[in-house]
């Protein structure tokens, strides 16, 4: 099935991509979770649209991604959340939690969807994600999760 990316999907491509995936992953994952739509003739008027407004949001350079890749790294990120005695969460830290808490720290304002988790974290204490700022850079941001 061929479709139209809305969004960036990790090993699959970028917004305003025409890819061709098997029927199932495009009608059960992609197409409800708004990361796709279906590829229309009409559709190539929004792959266009989706291109532009995909160039004004995204990291331009690879100077520019250092930059920001600088900033993040300098941040200490505290994310202060519920836990239980024993130190387990009460649910995980999701990529939006720690976007907020990087703005929250003085970093750079980070798309959730940028935001790469290994492994979902649901004890406290420090964890380690990368940020996907360009193709050919990830920032690596230390967290700290406290009980809160």
């Amino acid at each position: 099935m061929k479709i139209i990316l809305t969004h960036e999907v990790s090993g699959l491509g970028a917004a305003g991509d025409v890819v061709d995936v098997k029927d199932g992953y495009a009608r059960n994952y992609l197409i409800p979770r708004k990361f796709a739509i279906r590829w229309t003739k009409g559709g190539e008027k929004d792959v266009e649209q989706i291109r532009r407004a995909r160039k004004i949001h995204e990291i331009q350079t690879i100077e520019q991604a250092s930059q920001v890749k600088a900033q993040l790294e300098g941040v200490k990120v505290r994310l202060a959340v519920r836990s239980g005695d024993s130190g387990r969460l009460f649910g995980s830290v999701t990529p939006a939690d720690i976007a907020s808490a990087i703005k929250a720290s003085g970093g750079p304002e980070v798309d959730k969807r940028r935001i790469e988790l290994s492994a979902p974290i649901k004890t406290l204490g420090a964890h380690e994600t990368f940020v996907r700022l360009h193709p050919e850079v990830a920032a690596k941001v230390n967290i700290e999760v406290v009980a809160g």
